[in-house]
C-alpha cells in the first residue's frame, strides 16, 4: 500500500486493502453495488431538478412510487428496459451506455 507524503492512504489502495484487487469476487460484488447506488442517486438528483416526487416520476413512466424509492435508495435491481423508460418517459432525457 503506497503512502502520499502526509502518510496519508489513497482511496485506491483503501479499496484495496478493504475490498481486494480488481478481478476478486469481493471487489466485483463491492464496484457492482458502487454502481447501482450510483446509479439511484442520479435518477434521484435529475428528479428533484425537475421538481418531481416519486410518485409523479412514477405515474410518468409507468411504475410504482415503492419501486422508484426501491430503486434511489439502492434496494432493488432493475431493469434496463425499466431505466430507460425512467430516464426518457419519466425524465425527458436519454440513457447511454458504454463499456470499458
Amino acid at each position: 500500500m503506497k503512502k502520499t507524503d502526509n502518510n496519508l492512504t489513497s482511496f485506491a489502495d483503501h479499496l484495496t486493502n478493504q475490498y481486494g484487487e480488481y478481478g476478486t469476487a469481493e471487489r466485483e460484488k463491492y464496484e457492482e453495488e458502487f454502481e447501482a447506488f450510483k446509479l439511484g442517486v442520479m435518477i434521484q438528483e435529475l428528479r428533484k431538478e425537475q421538481g418531481l416526487t416519486q410518485q409523479q416520476l412514477a405515474e410518468k413512466c409507468g411504475t410504482t412510487k415503492n419501486y422508484i424509492s426501491r430503486i434511489e435508495n439502492n434496494a432493488s435491481d432493475i431493469r434496463l428496459s425499466t431505466l430507460m423508460r425512467i430516464i426518457s418517459q419519466g425524465l425527458g432525457g436519454h440513457l447511454r451506455l458504454s463499456v470499458s
